[in-house]
Formats: C-alpha cells, sequence, structure tokens
C-alpha cells in the first residue's frame, strides 16, 4: 500500500483544522445571536410595560378630569335650578314678608344665639346637596408616614396622613377635636337636609389624604369640607383661618411676608389674592375660594373668633386630590388659651357647628 505523501497530510490536517474552526465559529455565533434575541426579548417587555403603565396614568387622569368636568357641570346646573326658583319665590312673595335680618349684621365678637343661627337653616336651599367632610388627622398609633404623590401626577411625595398638633391647655389632640367636632357637623347638616359623607368616624382608620379626598368625590360629594384646627410657636396667635387652592406654583414663597406677619401679631382680618396657576386643580378655584369665604365668614360671625381670612396654598394633598370645591378650615389655634380652650368646650362647640354649617347654607344660596 503506498504511504500518503506530506503534501496529502499537511492539506487533509488543514481540512480538519478548518472545519474545526468553522464549527467552533458557528456555535459562538449562535451563542451571540441566541443572547441578543434575549435582551431583545427582555427590552421590549420592558417598552412593554412602559407603555401599559403610560397608558394607565393616562387613563386614570382622564379620568379625573372627566370626573371634575361632570362635578362642575352638576353644580352649575343645581346652582341655575335654585336661582330659578329663588327667582319664582320672590316674585310671588310680597316685599315685606321677604325682609329678613342677616347672621352678618349682629355684632361678632358675641356668640351666636339660636336665632342667628335659624337664619340660613330656615332660608336655605339646601335640596338634598352631598357635603362630604373630612376630620383632619389620624391617630398616632395608625401608621400613616408611607408616603403618597401630593397631587395627580407629582413627584413630590408627603405622608399619606399625620396625628396633627395638640392643646396646649386642654391636651387634647388635634385628630380628637377634629373629629367632635366633623360628627356634630354630620348631624346639623343632616337636619337641615343635607346628604353627609364622612372620610372617617374613628381614630383608628388608616385612610390616607389622597384616598379622602378620592372616597369623597366617589360618593357624590358636592363640596368637601376639610376640619382642621391650627398650632403655632406663640402662644399668643389665635383665630380662624381658612385654606383654599390658589393658582400658583406648589412653592409658597409669595406667602412668606403675610404668613410672617400672621405668625407675630395675628390681629384683623387677613386676605390674600389668588394666583392663577394651581398645578392640579386651577379649574377649581372660584369656587373653592367661594366656599372658603362663606365657611370662614360664617364661622367667625358665629364663634366670635377673628377672622385672618384665606391662605391659598397648592401644598396640601387633601387638596390637590380633589375633584370638587375644596376648602380646610383651620377651627383656632389651640396653642392659644382662648381658642383651646373654646374648642374644646361643649358647648361651644355647638356654636361652632352651627358657623360652619351656616357658611355651607350662604355657598349653596349664593
Amino acid at each position: 500500500m503506498k504511504k500518503p505523501s506530506m503534501i496529502s497530510i499537511l492539506l487533509f490536517l488543514t481540512g480538519l483544522l478548518c472545519i474545526i474552526a468553522l464549527i467552533f465559529f458557528n456555535r459562538t455565533t449562535l451563542h451571540q445571536i441566541l443572547t441578543t434575541e434575549k435582551e431583545v426579548d427582555t427590552i421590549s417587555e420592558q417598552i412593554t410595560a412602559k407603555h401599559d403603565e403610560v397608558k394607565q396614568a393616562v387613563d386614570k387622569y382622564t379620568t379625573a378630569i372627566d370626573t371634575v368636568q361632570s362635578n362642575i357641570n352638576r353644580m352649575k346646573q343645581k346652582q341655575q335650578t335654585a336661582t330659578q326658583k329663588k327667582t319664582k319665590e320672590k316674585a310671588e312673595i310680597p316685599e315685606e314678608a321677604s325682609s329678613k335680618p342677616s347672621v352678618f349684621s349682629q355684632n361678632s365678637t358675641s356668640a351666636s344665639s339660636d336665632s342667628s343661627a335659624s337664619v340660613f337653616s330656615s332660608d336655605a336651599e339646601t335640596d338634598g346637596h352631598i357635603i362630604g367632610i373630612d376630620p383632619g388627622h389620624q391617630s398616632e398609633s395608625v401608621d400613616m408616614s408611607a408616603p403618597e404623590p401630593n397631587g395627580p401626577g407629582s413627584s413630590e411625595m408627603k405622608a399619606k396622613c399625620t396625628s396633627g398638633t395638640q392643646g396646649t391647655y386642654s391636651g387634647v389632640p388635634e385628630y380628637q377635636l377634629n373629629l367632635e367636632v366633623s360628627l356634630q357637623l354630620k348631624d346639623e347638616l343632616e337636619q337641615r337636609g343635607y346628604q353627609v359623607v364622612m372620610t372617617r368616624t374613628d381614630n383608628e382608620t388608616a385612610i390616607s389624604n389622597m384616598e379622602r379626598a378620592q372616597y369623597a368625590a366617589a360618593q357624590g360629594a358636592e363640596i368637601y369640607v376639610r376640619i382642621h384646627a391650627n398650632g403655632d410657636d406663640s402662644s399668643s396667635v389665635s383665630g380662624a383661618l381658612t385654606m383654599c387652592p390658589s393658582q400658583q406654583n406648589p412653592y409658597v414663597s409669595s406667602l412668606y411676608d403675610s404668613s410672617n406677619r400672621l405668625s407675630h401679631t395675628a390681629s384683623g382680618a387677613l386676605t390674600m389674592s389668588p394666583s392663577q396657576n394651581n398645578p392640579y386643580i386651577p379649574q377649581l378655584f372660584e369656587q373653592s375660594d367661594r366656599l372658603s369665604r362663606c365657611i370662614i365668614d360664617s364661622y367667625c360671625a358665629a364663634t366670635g373668633f377673628q377672622n385672618l381670612g384665606i391662605q391659598y396654598t397648592d401644598t396640601m394633598t387633601g387638596i390637590n386630590w380633589s375633584t370638587v370645591p375644596v376648602t380646610i378650615l383651620e377651627m383656632g389655634f389651640m396653642t392659644s388659651q382662648n381658642d383651646d380652650l373654646k374648642m374644646n368646650d361643649a358647648e361651644f362647640q355647638k356654636t361652632m357647628v352651627q358657623g360652619i354649617a351656616n357658611g355651607i347654607d350662604s355657598y349653596f344660596a349664593s
């Protein structure tokens, strides 16, 4: 048998090496292709998930906008109907019979009597309006420290809820005072023919400021009244004020001068003109402003508390998530001996409730 030549052996080995190299190259290439496909699949899944997330967010805020517009249209219709009804009634009532005293014509330094409190309750067109009441804050026994967005689409996060301040002289926690007054307000409003939605009826229910606003709107509330009490480093500060959404940016540097004066003097009325750019609910400004004015004027007329007017803020989660006209009533300063002891007096609380209810009557009558 003829032995293969050296050239044949070299050619054979060269071919074999080429085949081995080709096989190795193909396996490496195949691995790279598979790895790339997996990466593409992962990226594709991430894009799909982000697309779904964006779509859900868009749907959510579209629904919120539709709800706001629906509530505004419903309120306009009710106000138009009430105005037409009142106009018709005035045309049928003799002029001398239609003249009645106003609660605002009485001395604001005296607590309201039963007769002055009834001026609104007897004349107001309650028409079964639905009122959302939020007793501010919550017991410290409920952990509400987890964050939530300050408003729809906001990247700023705030604690879901806090326990609030505490009476310097009464020792009563703010969350307890807010609940006591709110429950009495519920009874008073229902006696006047309103329907009432309470965001909480105890101190242990875990419900955040965002959830409270959403719940009130979902239950058909036409206005949203948040009950609070104030606190200050200075015990000389006293009086009541309301807070409603402004139309300004969420950083309240423009409030410094007036807030600083309030902290040091707190005498006389305080009114701040609204801006026009609340980043969350600018469309609710005018109605919220009117609601705030009606409540603070009636409340101070009834209680004799100093009227510090309206503060405008875009930093309150419970305001920014509301889809109906909203106000916060700061009933008085729990660091003031006069305010603290009066607000925690059972008999005086009846006067406070009458004043708030009168303000709600005034809002729907105007």
